[in-house]
C-alpha cells in the first residue's frame, strides 16, 4: 500500500505544481509583471512548489533525512538523469551564461550547504535567511544581466495566459494548493511506510525513489522535445532548478523548521553530498572538453552512467 500512497503522491504534486504555475504566471500578467520577471522568478519559485511542500512537510514530520535527500537527490537527478538521457537522445549547445552566472553560483551553494551542515549538524534558521538573501540577489542580477541580452528564452511563460478570468485564476490556484499540500502529505508517509517495509533508511528512499519521482515531469519533457528534435532543455534551466533547491526549498524549510542532520545517516555527510557536489564540478570540463559548448552522447553516457552507480550505492 505504501506504493500506491507514493504514486498517488507524486501524480497530486505534478498536477498540483502545473496548477500553480498556470495560476501564479497568469496574476502575475495582472499584476503587470514583465515576461523576463515572471520567466526568471514565479516560473521558477512555482516549479519549486512540489520539492518545497516535500521538504517542509518532512521537516514537520521530523523526517529532516527525508527534507536533506529529496534536495540531494533532486539535484543530482537533474543532472545525472535529466541532463544525461537528454545528451544521449539529442546533443545540447551550451551558452556563455552558463559559466557565468548559473554554474559559479550553484557550486557556491552547494559548497555552502556542506559547509552549514558539516559545522554543527544543522541547517538554521539564520542559514536559511541567508540562502534566501543570496538567492534574491543572484535573481536581482540574473534580470538585469538578461535585459541587456536579446536571446533571453521566455518559451516557458504562455502568453495566452494574458487572457485568464480571475474566477479561473482562484479555480487554480485553490486546486494547486490542494493538490500540493495532499500529495505531500501522501508521498512522505508513503516514504516513510515504504522504507521501513523494505528495511532500507527514509534518506535512501528520498535520495532515490522520492528524488526521481520528482525529476519525472521535467524528464519526460526533456525527452519529447529531443526526439522531436526541438531544442531539447536549457543547460540553465537545470541548473536553476538546483540553484532554486538549495536555497528557496531548503532556505523556506530552514527558516520554518531548521532541518537536522540524523546521526543515524551519516552517508548524507561522508557521501551523497559529495555526489551533488561532484556531479555540478564535472559540468565545467565537460563544457570545454574535448568539443567545447557542447555536451553530446558520449558525456551524456557517461553522466547516466554515474547516475546508475548512485541509485545502486544508495540502495544497497
Amino acid at each position: 500500500m505504501s506504493v500506491v500512497w507514493v504514486l498517488l503522491g507524486l501524480l497530486l504534486l505534478v498536477v498540483g505544481g502545473e496548477f500553480l504555475v498556470r495560476s501564479s504566471v497568469a496574476l502575475s500578467f495582472k499584476l503587470k509583471l514583465s515576461k523576463l520577471v515572471i520567466g526568471m522568478t514565479v516560473v521558477s519559485f512555482a516549479t519549486s512548489a512540489p520539492e518545497l511542500l516535500v521538504s517542509l512537510q518532512a521537516a514537520l514530520d521530523g523526517s529532516s533525512d527525508i527534507s536533506l535527500g529529496n534536495v540531494i537527490g533532486s539535484n543530482i537527478a537533474n543532472i545525472g538523469l535529466v541532463l544525461g538521457v537528454t545528451a544521449i537522445i539529442s546533443p545540447l549547445v551550451v551558452d556563455r551564461d552558463f559559466y557565468r552566472l548559473n554554474w559559479p553560483m550553484m557550486m557556491i551553494l552547494s559548497l555552502l550547504l556542506y559547509v552549514f551542515l558539516r559545522h554543527d549538524g544543522l541547517l538554521s534558521q539564520l542559514e536559511g535567511v541567508f540562502f534566501m538573501l543570496a538567492l534574491f540577489v543572484f535573481l536581482v542580477v540574473l534580470i538585469r544581466d538578461s535585459r541587456k541580452s536579446a536571446a533571453v528564452n521566455l518559451e516557458e511563460v504562455d502568453d495566452t495566459l494574458q487572457q485568464t478570468s480571475n474566477f479561473k485564476i482562484l479555480i487554480w490556484l485553490l486546486i494547486g494548493a490542494a493538490s500540493l499540500y495532499y500529495g505531500s502529505e501522501w508521498l512522505v508517509n508513503g516514504a516513510k511506510d515504504l522504507a521501513q517495509s523494505l528495511g532500507v533508511s527514509e534518506y535512501a528512499i528520498s535520495v532515490t525513489v522520492i528524488a526521481i519521482g520528482t525529476s519525472v515531469p521535467e524528464l519526460a519533457a526533456s525527452v519529447i522535445a529531443a526526439l522531436k528534435k526541438e531544442k531539447a532543455i536549457s543547460l540553465g534551466n537545470l541548473i536553476g532548478s538546483n540553484i532554486f533547491n538549495i536555497a528557496s526549498v531548503l532556505g523556506v524549510t530552514a527558516i520554518i523548521k531548521p532541518i537536522q542532520v540524523n546521526p543515524n545517516t551519516p552517508e548524507i555527510l561522508s557521501t551523497n553530498i559529495f555526489w551533488m557536489i561532484g556531479f555540478a564540478a564535472v559540468l565545467i570540463p565537460m563544457v570545454f572538453i574535448p568539443k567545447r559548448f557542447e555536451i553530446g552522447r558520449l558525456k551524456g553516457f557517461l553522466l547516466f552512467g554515474a547516475y546508475l552507480v548512485f541509485i545502486l550505492i544508495s540502495v544497497l
